[in-house]
Order: structure tokens, then C-alpha cells, then sequence
């Protein structure tokens, strides 16, 4: 028998009937109805057939005329299952020695595409390599399989917050940057020009003022060399003013008998062009000392290597290149002689042709066996005799008063000749 043939019906008593041709009927026209029983067991079997599919109940007008049902329009497909939001673990395989091992994740060696759900690998919100810089473009698109892409010209904004090509500001700062690298270059030069013009006049001053200073002693007055009074301001031992009176002014001459024959010998080297010598004692007339100005011959290379000298061999501390005073009869520095010697300063300078020399000692005449330099009988708790009645003080304080005259005339003897 045919699988898919109808089976014959059975009557009541069991024995099988002939299925009867179907005949037109009132409900379907031009079919025929098969009989009651038969008709029965049909729909049976029809029922059976459609019982897996529910009916769609008829539905009636106002008027309860039945109206015959419409097929159904086809059921939307159901909406993807939605996937985890993060891969689960893979499961794992067994291996050989009966170690366990996750197992390869699925499509590990499938090529990304379209045809993949990148998704179900990375989770939401990755994602897809598809839309990476490495995906291939386009068919038809140009390149090496990288997507095309252009920049604009970079823009700039301006205090006025109007946008600006940056490439103009950047032609600007290049040409701002050179303007400035020529000014900074002219103003170096500038400056070394500067400098070593002014070096040259700072030279040629110099070199003027030592000149000027080697006239001093025919082109000032007596007067400004050696004032008639001198006020120390604190130039006494604890700070005590002094005043120093001139008592006698020697002629000018030459260096015959003015030093010991060490100390000229010492001084050869530069020459002797003019001695000034003037005594002076003190508001007192206790004490009494003698202040020169020997104006040499050499030049300003010969005077800085006599100062060196007298710097480094300590010479203006020997008793033996102690300068001798000047005794004028008739004043209280009468009896002063080479054996009242009792502190003495020399000073060679540098910018002048000058040596400056002062020599103090009693007024009374007496004699001192150890004379001092004048540096050492100023120091603090020196006890000798010169150093308790300040003749220290006396030396450096008029040498150094006259040096400063002498430094004055020369600025204002330089002044008047440029």
C-alpha cells in the first residue's frame, strides 16, 4: 500500500467498505460529499493532520454571516539570540598524559569578514577588525589596502579668535627669527666695537695720566703737593683725628744724600727726575715726620716691576731701606736725624712715575733703637715705644693724604688737557 494513499474506512460491524466517489454538495459545489460515516472519519483524520496547527477562530460581521478566513501573513523571524556580553571560557580538550588544556577558540583561523559574527568572538563593544586602518578598501578603490586619507591646512587662532593658515604665522616667526638674529649679531659686534674702543681710550688715558703725572712736580704749585695744613680724620690710633702743620719744604734737587746707599741702589733701576720733600709735626709738636715724592724716570712697565718686587721680597718692612728724614734748622724738626728714625711707609705706584715715602719720629731728638714699619707699630697690642705714641699712625696717615693729592692734581691736570 502507497505511504501516502488514505486508508479505506470501516463500518460499525467491522467489515471494510468501498470509499464512495465524492459528490457535489451544497457547501462546495461541483465536489462530491462522501456518506455520513464515511465523511466522519474523514474528519478524524483531517482533524489529526491539523491538529499540530491551531485554527484561526471565523469572524463574524454585526450581522453573524461567517466570513471566510485569509491566509495568515508569514510570522516575522525571531530576532537573534542576543550573545553573551563576554566569551565564555573555552572548554577544554584532553591530551595526551591525561592533561587537560582549553581547547582552540572557534573560527581561531578563520579570516575576518562579513561572514563572521565578530561579536560572538570580542564581545559588545568591540569592534570589528573589519573597520580597521589594515581592512582592504573598496572594490575598485586605489591604494595598497589602507583607506585614503587627506588633512586640511592646520589653522591657527589669533587674539581675536579668527582662525589663520599656520603656515603664514610660521613664514612670520621665520622672518621675525631672522630679524632678530641681525640685530642680535649688530649689537654683539656693537659691543666688542664698544669695548675695544674703549679699551684703546682707557689706555691712551691712562698712558696720558702717567705722562701728566711725571710733570707734577714744576707744573703744581708747592701748595697742592704739600698743603701747609692736613687734617686726618681718624687716622690716630682708635680712630683719633689728627691735624698735621708743614714746618718746612726742602728745594727741589736731585736723590744726592736723600737715601741710604741700599735704598738708592734699590731705586737705580727707575731714576731719579725730581725729589720733593716737606716735614710736617703734629697738633702737639711732639712728634714730627718728613713725607717725599721721588718722581722717577721710568716708565709704567719699570714702576709695576718695582712694585712687584717690593711686594713679593717685603722690602717696605726692612729697617735698611728706611728712608732718611729732611731737618730743617729753625723748627721743631731740627734735631730729626737718621737715628730719631722711628716708623716708616714707602708706596711704589703703579699709575704714576712716583715713589711715596714717610719717615716720623720725637721732636726732642731721642734716639730709637728699633724702628718699626709703620704697619707693624699700627697693629693692635704692639708695645714697643713708636708703636705707644702712634708714630706708626703718623707715617701711613701723611703718606697717604699727600698720595691722594698727588692722584687728585693728576685727574684734574688729565681733565684739562682732553
Amino acid at each position: 500500500m502507497d505511504r501516502g494513499a488514505p486508508s479505506p474506512a470501516a463500518s460499525p460491524n467491522g467489515s471494510a467498505t468501498v470509499p464512495v466517489q465524492p459528490t457535489h454538495g451544497p457547501d462546495h459545489p461541483g465536489r462530491q460529499q462522501p456518506p455520513t460515516g464515511q465523511r466522519s472519519a474523514a474528519g478524524r483524520a483531517d482533524a489529526r493532520r491539523t491538529e499540530a496547527r491551531p485554527e484561526t477562530p471565523p469572524e463574524t460581521t454585526t450581522r453573524l454571516r461567517p466570513v471566510p478566513v485569509r491566509a495568515s501573513a508569514p510570522a516575522r523571524p525571531a530576532p537573534p539570540p542576543v550573545p553573551p556580553s563576554r566569551p565564555t571560557a573555552p572548554p577544554l580538550r584532553p591530551e595526551r598524559g591525561g592533561a587537560w588544556a582549553p581547547a582552540p577558540r572557534p573560527g581561531a583561523g578563520e579570516p575576518y569578514g562579513s561572514g563572521r559574527n565578530t561579536a560572538a568572538h570580542y564581545g559588545r563593544g568591540t569592534p570589528d577588525p573589519a573597520f580597521s586602518w589594515s581592512a582592504s578598501t573598496e572594490a575598485g578603490a586605489s591604494g595598497s589596502g589602507r583607506p585614503v586619507v587627506t588633512f586640511a591646512q592646520p589653522e591657527g587662532y589669533d587674539e581675536n579668535a579668527r582662525p589663520y593658515p599656520l603656515g603664514r604665522r610660521f613664514r612670520s616667526q621665520v622672518v621675525a627669527a631672522a630679524v632678530c638674529l641681525v640685530l642680535g649679531v649688530g649689537l654683539i659686534g656693537g659691543a666688542v666695537a664698544g669695548s675695544w674702543l674703549a679699551g684703546d681710550s682707557g689706555e691712551a688715558g691712562e698712558s696720558s695720566g702717567f705722562a701728566a703725572a711725571g710733570n707734577m712736580w714744576h707744573s703744581v704749585p708747592v701748595d697742592e703737593l704739600f698743603p701747609p695744613t692736613l687734617q686726618g680724620k681718624g687716622a690716630g690710633p682708635g680712630d683719633a683725628d689728627r691735624t698735621w702743620t708743614r714746618t718746612a719744604v726742602a728745594p727741589d734737587s736731585g736723590c744726592e744724600g736723600a737715601f741710604d746707599p741700599l735704598l738708592r741702589k734699590l731705586l737705580a733701576p727707575v731714576g731719579c727726575e725730581r725729589l720733593l720733600r716737606a716735614t710736617y709735626t703734629d697738633a702737639t709738636q711732639s712728634h714730627v715726620t718728613t713725607v717725599g715724592l721721588l718722581f722717577t724716570e721710568a716708565d709704567a712697565a719699570a714702576m709695576a716691576s718695582l712694585a712687584d718686587r717690593f711686594d713679593k721680597e717685603r722690602l717696605d718692612r726692612r729697617s735698611d731701606l728706611m728712608p732718611r728724614p729732611y731737618a730743617a734748622k729753625g723748627t721743631a724738626a731740627a734735631g730729626f736725624g737718621a737715628g730719631q728714625r722711628a716708623a716708616w711707609a714707602i708706596s711704589v705706584l703703579t699709575d704714576a712715575p712716583v715713589v711715596v715715602y714717610a719717615v716720623s719720629g720725637w721732636a726732642d731728638g731721642r734716639d730709637v733703637d728699633t724702628p718699626l714699619p709703620a704697619e707693624d707699630a699700627m697693629e693692635s697690642g704692639t708695645t714697643t715705644a713708636p708703636a705707644q705714641a702712634g708714630l706708626g699712625h703718623e707715617a701711613r696717615g701723611l703718606a697717604d693724604r699727600v698720595e691722594r693729592g698727588l692722584r687728585k692734581n693728576v685727574g684734574a691736570d688729565t681733565e684739562q688737557s682732553s
